[in-house]
């Protein structure tokens, strides 16, 4: 009998596949084509486990569709500039360029052992002066049609660093890597407007049917679509052209129950008293020491100065509201400028209740009477509340009909005007950093700012830089930094920020249509395989980096890149949940955590209690009792936190090539499809692991029996095998298009146990043993190739056609009734569908249950309700 040698048989498939070319991608008018796409990898080095379940859930649906008879484009690439790479360089010398070219080789050694069906002559990184030479290409496209522009904006400034700051790389106020204090400072940047896209963006969500309602909802909150009222407070005592203060609010309704007004530290206002008010220009600076996110925003303090200035209301020239700077308000959403509803908004009412405000209160619950508050009361917009300062109407109304009716009191009085305004603001590209994509702009102090010409694209990065002090080391490189300029030919200098790394990931799905061009796209190609028919990722990229891609998708279409269909280009979204695993802790005498590695804990079960213990030295040559009287101690025992995510820093990570080494690739893919549904994590363990490979060598086994059996064996049971091979086949095809490769995977254990069962022909055998070796291979495609040519297959299971169930045969004509005696089931039989009510009832009175519980006498009643059940009344 042959052995099942995963080491043996899966380099050799492999390279047959490569050999073959089954899965280079074709543009196939004759076929239909599927293109399926995993979100690409950060080149950090090494593959983890969940790399593996993400890429194989691509590859069952890959394999089976190009099953299917599907031109299928499957294809692979590295999202590889950013600052990882250019910490690496800071820390350990060396350049950004090999750092991440030597990981992108590491990674793509670690992922060909998977046997993924990729096309790796698509392969590119976003490193490559061939991809981001495009991009500045577009880039210049989307200057031509004014979708790019320069303004000043605020941003996290690290005055030690030198650059800007990502929101998530402030911590505590402070620069994540140097520590310092982080500034708000106004810089000159890029920004993409995707905000003129916000309503079309919005009412696209609804046209997304095969996306998960999750990420949907999170895109439109992000989005954000508000109505509200916009108007103007006449000032009091303002400086000299600052006699309206412009507010925008979503809750016009609540403007009787206003108590002050509040501008942005960088409200135009604001910046013309720091300069003429030393306690003002120091409370703006605190201010610029927290972060620009609405997050650290709400985190901080509410802190707050009164500027001396007021505002009148616009219903009572007499009723005045104290004017602060507040920490709280960003500027770039409505006008930067709010007036404080205290009674109806925790963060008004905290901030009133500081600074000993007035808080009256607009309405109160449906009826309740006027009251003081001790928090603000806040009711959603569709309760029903009633008004004591309400504008027109019923006293007792919902929120939303409130807001409704105030907006067309105040456009009656000629106060404001009713406005939709959306969350999104414009996007923000410019990074002053080096790894990255080059803004292909010049300066000229002639012409201004001039795009480069497409004929000298793309503008490289320069290899001879430094990163021995802080900044941007463009900034430094005259030779690459001073050019002559496009336009006139006087010198000029290179813009020196680079683009956010979200750029480069946000159209990478259209150049695998043509990877190679020398255009982004070639239209032929983009016609054909666009839009992607499914995309897997993580719900960690639900919001940033799909909003981004959509966006850029109409973009690219308004500049010819794309045809109209792909504007979406994502037609179905799976987000797939983590692979997560225990971690084991002892603590040291400080009672600090002190994490180890899985292979160095040795588990059972003692005595009923699921125990973990550090493997001493000499465990290996312990006997069975004294490995257990040494995990009896107490004291030798350690700390198991269940389903935690995989993290290096706590050392539970799985390492794919250890697990590859050991049980092989298949039994990775098998075990990661299996124990979970793929939307929800999935914790890897030892145990299920090694019943994975288990199970794979028991159908090895089979198979091999099977094979060894004499031709022209008869046997029985021919049609009950047949029965349940259509059935297998109907039932994993609908699971696998489903995405329930967990489901489809319980089928297949359960066929394997029918085939196993079986002392059918060897000829019914043979065929259901290649069947579910077809069944199996979109999960483990090495053993399914190997059991597919130790029975004679033609060809490559690859490149054979998907399997079909006869309908007729999924059809059973016999059907399962239970025997309820005196309505407890004590039996079944299995009976012809037709069989006649009498005849039933003669099956019924011979089964042994009955018999025992009549006890030589007759029922009361004997009732058949057909193709349901049997009643037996004693």
């Amino acid at each position: 009998m042959s052995r099942y040698d995963p080491a043996q048989i899966e380099p050799k498939w492999q390279k047959a596949w490569d050999e073959a070319g089954c899965f280079t991608a074709w543009r196939d008018p004759a076929r239909p084509k599927y293109y399926v796409l995993e979100m690409f990898p950060y080149p950090s080095g090494r593959i983890h486990i969940g790399h593996v379940r993400n890429y194989t859930m691509g590859d069952v649906v890959a394999r089976y569709k190009s099953s299917c008879g599907y031109s299928v484009l499957h294809p692979m690439g590295w999202d590889a500039f950013g600052m990882p790479a250019e910490n690496a360089a800071m820390e350990r010398g060396g350049h950004p360029k090999d750092w991440t070219y030597g990981n992108i080789a590491q990674m793509r050694d670690q992922m060909k052992p998977l046997g993924l069906s990729i096309d790796w002559s698509r392969e590119f990184a976003t490193c490559d002066p061939e991809y981001y030479g495009q991009q500045q290409s577009m880039f210049i496209d989307f200057m031509e049609k004014g979708l790019v522009y320069r303004k000043n904006a605020v941003v996290n400034w690290d005055p030690v660093d030198m650059t800007v700051l990502a929101n998530e790389q402030v911590i505590d106020g402070k620069g994540w890597r140097s520590g310092a204090e982080v500034e708000r400072r106004e810089l000159t940047q890029w920004f993409f407007r995707i905000s003129d896209f916000s309503g079309e963006l919005l009412d696209a969500i609804d046209g997304l049917k095969d996306w998960p309602e999750k990420v949907r909802l999170m895109q439109a909150n992000w989005i954000g679509k508000s109505r509200g009222l916009q108007f103007a407070f006449s000032t009091v005592d303002a400086p000299e052209g600052f006699d309206r203060l412009e507010v925008y609010t979503t809750r016009p309704d609540t403007l009787m129950g206003a108590s002050f007004a509040a501008i942005s530290p960088d409200h135009p206002l604001a910046k013309h008293l720091e300069r003429h008010d030393k306690k003002i220009a120091e409370f703006v600076a605190e201010c610029r020491r927290i972060g620009t996110s609405e997050e650290a925003l709400e985190k901080a303090e509410k802190k707050g100065l009164d500027t001396g200035i007021r505002v009148r209301h616009p219903f009572d020239e007499a009723w005045e509201l104290p004017v602060y700077i507040a920490n709280f308000i960003l500027m770039d959403y409505g006008t930067g400028a709010i007036f404080g509803c205290p009674a109806h908004d925790q963060r008004d009412f905290d901030f009133a209740t500081k600074y000993g405000l007035p808080i009256p209160p607009v309405f109160v619950a449906e009826g309740a009477e006027e009251a003081a508050l001790t928090e603000a009361y806040v009711p959603m917009k569709s309760e029903r509340v009633r008004y004591v300062r309400g504008f027109a109407g019923d006293d007792v109304q919902t929120g939303e009909a409130a807001v409704d009716a105030a907006i067309a009191f105040c456009e009656g009085k000629g106060v404001g005007r009713g406005v939709t305004n959306y969350r999104l603001r414009d996007w923000g590209v410019s990074r002053q950093r080096y790894w990255g994509c080059p803004i292909p702009v010049v300066h000229c102090e002639t012409c201004g700012v001039v795009a480069e010409k497409k004929e000298n694209l793309p503008v490289e990065l320069p290899y001879d830089v430094s990163f021995d002090q802080p900044g941007n080391p463009l900034d430094r490189h005259p030779t690459w930094r001073d050019c002559a300029c496009p336009k006139c030919g006087a010198p000029a200098k290179r813009e020196t920020d680079t683009m956010d790394t979200f750029v480069d990931s946000s159209w990478y799905f259209a150049r695998f249509t043509a990877p190679h061009a020398k255009t982004p796209t070639v239209a032929e190609d983009a016609e054909y395989w666009m839009n992607v028919d499914q995309y897997i990722g993580g719900i960690e990229h639900a919001i940033l980096h799909l909003l981004y891609s959509r966006f850029f998708a109409r973009a690219m279409h308004i500049c010819g890149h794309l045809p109209k269909k792909a504007i979406e280009p994502f037609n179905a979204l799976f987000t797939q949940g983590m692979v997560t695993h225990e971690i084991y802790q002892t603590r040291d005498a400080n009672g600090r955590p002190v994490y180890h590695l899985p292979e160095h804990v040795y588990r059972l079960n003692l005595y009923g209690e699921d125990v973990a213990v550090l493997r001493p030295d000499n465990f290996d040559a312990m006997t069975d009792e004294e490995a257990v009287e040494f995990a009896s101690d107490p004291a030798n025992r350690i700390e198991i936190i269940p389903s935690a995510k995989m993290s290096k820093s706590k050392k539970n990570v799985v390492d794919p090539m250890d697990i590859i080494a050991r049980y092989g690739a298949d039994t990775a893919r098998w075990f990661v499809m299996s124990d979970s549904p793929p939307e929800r994590d999935v914790e890897w363990t030892a145990a299920g692991a090694e019943a994975a490979q288990k199970h794979l060598n028991r159908v090895w086994t089979l198979c091999d029996r099977i094979a060894a059996l004499p031709e022209g064996k008869p046997g029985t049971g021919d049609e009950d095998l047949a029965r349940a091979m259509h059935r297998a086949v109907n039932d994993v095809t609908q699971m696998i298009e489903g995405f329930a490769f967990n489901k489809a995977i319980a089928k297949l254990y359960e066929f394997a146990n029918a085939v196993q069962k079986s002392d059918a022909s060897k000829q019914v055998q043979r065929q259901a043993i290649m069947v579910l070796a077809q069944l199996m291979s979109p999960m483990t495609p090495h053993l399914a190739e190997d059991i597919w040519a130790h029975q004679g297959g033609e060809g490559l299971i690859a490149q054979a056609p998907w399997p079909k169930a006869d309908p007729a045969m999924l059809v059973d004509d016999t059907v399962t009734l239970p025997i309820q005696i005196n309505g407890k089931r004590r039996a079944e039989i299995s009976v012809p569908k037709d069989m006649a009510a009498s005849e039933v009832e003669k099956i019924v009175l011979a089964d042994e249950a009955v018999i025992r519980a009549l006890n030589g006498g007759a029922p009361k009643k004997l009732i058949v309700v057909p193709g349901r059940i049997v009643n037996v009344v004693i």
